[in-house]
């Protein structure tokens, strides 16, 4: 399966206010999105990270967390490698990766999809086939490919 998340931030005590996060602690934010990601990701699984992964020790979060992950940089990624942006095709689908949302992505007006994250609390995007698979809107969950193509608008 694959799967697509954003915005974890591991680490930052500070995200529970700024998105109003129903976390008591740093502890039980951090455990409670290890639970729910390993909930549904197997140890086959890919997942692809679009950045804000954690404020400090990225990799021991990665390391605690199923599947074969595969990052790509936001704002505050400085623990971690990856690209800013991806461009891949799957499950005979374009899609376009990245942290920010795009104004505009490679073949928009062809049925690709972009999904990005940043926005956090924000409502999900709708429009155009630009979906935001941060936590804060997908119940601190990653969203499997499948709920992306069935959320997506229709071309």
């Amino acid at each position: 399966m694959i799967w697509f998340t954003s915005d974890q931030h591991f680490g930052h005590e500070n995200i529970i206010k700024l998105c109003d996060r129903p976390f008591a602690d740093l502890a039980e934010m951090d455990n409670a999105l290890i639970e729910r990601w390993n909930s549904v990701v197997s140890r086959t699984d890919t997942v692809y990270v679009l950045g804000d992964f954690a404020w400090r020790n990225g990799k021991a979060y990665a390391e605690r967390l199923a599947g074969n992950k595969i990052f790509l940089l936001g704002d505050h990624d400085k623990q971690i490698t990856g690209e800013r942006l991806s461009i891949l095709k799957l499950n005979n689908i374009w899609f376009t990766l990245c942290h920010w949302p795009l104004y505009s992505w490679n073949k928009q007006y062809y049925g690709s999809i972009h999904l990005h994250g940043h926005i956090h609390n924000n409502p999900i995007e709708h429009k155009d086939n630009r979906i935001n698979v941060g936590v804060d809107v997908w119940d601190f969950y990653p969203v499997s490919i499948d709920q992306v193509i069935s959320f997506s608008v229709p071309h």
